[in-house]
C-alpha cells in the first residue's frame, strides 16, 4: 500500500481536509502522537504537514501562519500532556486576538470523565481549554466531527478575533465518516450596528480640531485604506502601539509610530486637541505604566464594549467594526471639514509639518542611541522585501529597535509575541515563512531565547522554508541583566550557558554565518537570502562598534518609601 493512502479507510482526518480545503488552508503544524494519527495522516496526505518539535512550537507557528496569510492557522496536538504544552502558546494566541484552530486529541470517548488512568488522560482538560481559548468544545458523535468543527471556524472568524480549541476523542477520529456527517449550521456572528448619535459627536468633534492625533492598535487591521485617508483629510498624526505598526505603510510621512513614550512624542501629545484611538489596549509599556497623559477630546473605536473608556477615559465611544466607522467618518468629514489642503496653503496650518518634524526626531535619536545596530536595522530593512515577515522573539534588538525603528510596511509583517513570553519567535518564524513562501521571512532571536525551542531549529531545517534566523548572542538574558543594574539588583539568573551556534546550525546542515566586526552584518544577510532556504547568523553583540546604548525595559518597580494605594 502506497504510503499516500489511508490506512483505515475514510475517516476523521479526511473530514479535517475537507474542512480545510473548504476555508483555502493548506497548511497544518503539529506533533504526531497515538491521540492524533488520523488526522495528521490525512493533512500528510493530502495537504501540508509541518512537524514541529514542540506542541508549544505548533500553535506558534499556526498562530503566526495565520497572522501573516489573513487566514487561519492550524494546530494539531495530543490530548493531555500534549495539550498542556500547548497552553501557553495558546494564551498568545488569544491575547493576541489571532485565529487559531487547535485541535488536540482525547481518549476514547467511552471513557471520558470515568478517571480511571487511561493513558494520556487528564481530568478537566475541556476547562483548561476554555481558559485559553475564546471558544472550546468536545466532539461527542463522529457524526458531529464536521459541525462541530465548522462551529469552531464561524467563532475564528467573528469579530474580536480569539482563537478556538476542540478536543476530539480518538475512537471517534477514526470513526468519523465524510459521506455521514450532519448538517453545518455554524454561522459568524455580525458585529454591532453604530450608534448615529455617537458617530454625529465624534465627526463633529473631529471636523472642530485642529490639532488631532491617531493611537492605531491591532483592533484597526483590515483598516489601513481608511486610516491614511483620515490621517490625510485632519493632518493627523498617528501613534501606534506595537500591535498597531503597519496598518498604514510606516514610511507614510504621517506616521510617527510606537514612540509614544518618547519626550518628543509625549510634548506633541501635549499639543494635541484631540485623540483617536483605535482598538489599542493602551498597554502598559506603551503608556508609562498608564502615567502617559493623552489629550482630550478622546474618542475610542473598538469592537469590544468593555475596552471603550477602561484605561483612559472615552468622551465618546464607538462600538463596532473600525474599518466601517473609520469610512462612515471619511464619508462624512468632508462636507463639515473639507479635504486637506497641501502644506503651501496657509489655511492646512502648521501641524502636519510638526508631526513630521516628531516623526524624524524620534527615528534620528534612536538611530544614533543604538550605534552598530543602525546598521543591522537598515540592512534588514534594505534586503527583505516589504511583503517579508519579520518575526521577532522578546530580545533587546526587537525591544529596543525592532518594534520601533525597523519599518513595517503591513500589519501582516508585523509577527512577534504580543503577551510577552520569550522563545516564541523561531515557531512563529518558521509558520510565517510557510505562509509566505515566495518572500524571505526574517526571524530576530536572542541566545537566550533561541535556546527555549532549540529543537525547532530542526523543524525548520526540515521545512526547508525561506528563513534567516538572525541570531543576537550576548551571553543569556540582556533584558533582565540591564533591568537588574539599573536598579542595582543583584546579577542572578541572567548569565547562561550558550550553545555554540556554529557547530549546532552544522549539525542540522543549516547555513551559518557569524558576524563579529562592523561592516559585515550585510554582506553575510545577502548570502543568507541567496540560499533561499533556512540559514542562521549569529551576530556577537560584544564585538558590536560602537556599542549600543542600554536597554532597560518599561517596567514599574516601587520604590521603597513611595508606597502606593
Amino acid at each position: 500500500m502506497s504510503q499516500k493512502q489511508s490506512t483505515n479507510g475514510p475517516n476523521g482526518g479526511d473530514v479535517l481536509v475537507r474542512v480545510m480545503r473548504r476555508h483555502g488552508i493548506d497548511t497544518a503544524f503539529g506533533v504526531i502522537s497515538i491521540h492524533n494519527l488520523p488526522l495528521v495522516e490525512a493533512v500528510d496526505r493530502e495537504l501540508t504537514f509541518i512537524p514541529m518539535r514542540h506542541e508549544a512550537a505548533a500553535v506558534n507557528a499556526a498562530d503566526a501562519y495565520a497572522r501573516a496569510s489573513g487566514k487561519f492557522g492550524v494546530a494539531l496536538t495530543s490530548t493531555g500532556t500534549g495539550a498542556g504544552n500547548a497552553a501557553g502558546s495558546m494564551v498568545e494566541a488569544l491575547t493576541a486576538g489571532s485565529r487559531v484552530l487547535h485541535i488536540t486529541g482525547q481518549i476514547d470517548s467511552e471513557f471520558l470523565g470515568g478517571n480511571r488512568g487511561v493513558i494520556h488522560e487528564v481530568p478537566r482538560q475541556l476547562q483548561m481549554l476554555d481558559a485559553v481559548s475564546g471558544y472550546a468544545r468536545t466532539i461527542f458523535n463522529c457524526k458531529d466531527a464536521e459541525a462541530d468543527l465548522e462551529e469552531a471556524i464561524a467563532h475564528l472568524q467573528s469579530l474580536p478575533h480569539s482563537p478556538s480549541s476542540i478536543e476530539w476523542p480518538t475512537d471517534l477520529q477514526y470513526l468519523a465518516r465524510p459521506d455521514e456527517q450532519r448538517a453545518i449550521e455554524a454561522a459568524e456572528r455580525l458585529p454591532p450596528e453604530v450608534d448615529a448619535g455617537a458617530l454625529s459627536k465624534a465627526i463633529e468633534l473631529l471636523a472642530a480640531s485642529k490639532r488631532p492625533v491617531i493611537w492605531a492598535g491591532g483592533g484597526a487591521a483590515g483598516a489601513g485604506e481608511a486610516l491614511a485617508s483620515l490621517m490625510e483629510r485632519l493632518g493627523a498624526g498617528l501613534l501606534s502601539s506595537n500591535s498597531g505598526r503597519g496598518v498604514v505603510p510606516e514610511d507614510h510621512n504621517l506616521v510617527i509610530g510606537n514612540f509614544a513614550t518618547t519626550p518628543e512624542a509625549s510634548q506633541l501629545l501635549a499639543e494635541a486637541d484631540l485623540l483617536l484611538s483605535i482598538g489599542t489596549h493602551f498597554r502598559s509599556n506603551e503608556t508609562k505604566h498608564y502615567h502617559l497623559a493623552l489629550p482630550a477630546p478622546h474618542i475610542q473605536i473598538d469592537i469590544d464594549a468593555d475596552a471603550i473608556g477602561r484605561v483612559y477615559p472615552a468622551d465618546v465611544g464607538l462600538l463596532g467594526d473600525a474599518r466601517s466607522i473609520l469610512a462612515a467618518i471619511n464619508g462624512q468629514l468632508d462636507a463639515r471639514r473639507g479635504p486637506l489642503q497641501s502644506d503651501a496653503d496657509p489655511a492646512a496650518g502648521s501641524w502636519p509639518k510638526r508631526v513630521r518634524q516628531v516623526r524624524y526626531s524620534v527615528r534620528e535619536q534612536l538611530s544614533r542611541y543604538i550605534g552598530e545596530y543602525a546598521e543591522v536595522c537598515e540592512s534588514i530593512r534594505q534586503r527583505f522585501h516589504r511583503e517579508s515577515v519579520i518575526a521577532r522573539d522578546v530580545t533587546i534588538p526587537s525591544s529596543q529597535w525592532g518594534n520601533r525603528l525597523l519599518p513595517i510596511y503591513a500589519r501582516e509583517t508585523n509577527v512577534f509575541p504580543v503577551g510577552g513570553g520569550i522563545g516564541q519567535g523561531l515557531a512563529m518564524g518558521i509558520g510565517a515563512a510557510c505562509a509566505r513562501p515566495e518572500v524571505p521571512t526574517a526571524v530576530m532571536v536572542g541566545d537566550g531565547g533561541l535556546a527555549v525551542h532549540l529543537g525547532e531549529l530542526a523543524s525548520l531545517a526540515g521545512s526547508g522554508a525561506w528563513c534567516v534566523v538572525l541570531v543576537f548572542n550576548d551571553g543569556g538574558y540582556g533584558v533582565l541583566r540591564n533591568l537588574q543594574e539599573a536598579n542595582g539588583f543583584a546579577r542572578a539568573g541572567v548569565d547562561l550557558s550558550t550553545p555554540d551556534f556554529e557547530l549546532l546550525s552544522r549539525s542540522l546542515s543549516l547555513p551559518f554565518w557569524r558576524v563579529q566586526s562592523p561592516g559585515t552584518f550585510d554582506q553575510a544577510l545577502v548570502e543568507a537570502l541567496d540560499v533561499r532556504g533556512p540559514a542562521v547568523i549569529e551576530v556577537d553583540v560584544t564585538a558590536l562598534v560602537p556599542q549600543p546604548g542600554p536597554f532597560v525595559p518599561p517596567v514599574h518597580i516601587p520604590q521603597p518609601g513611595h508606597e502606593e494605594a
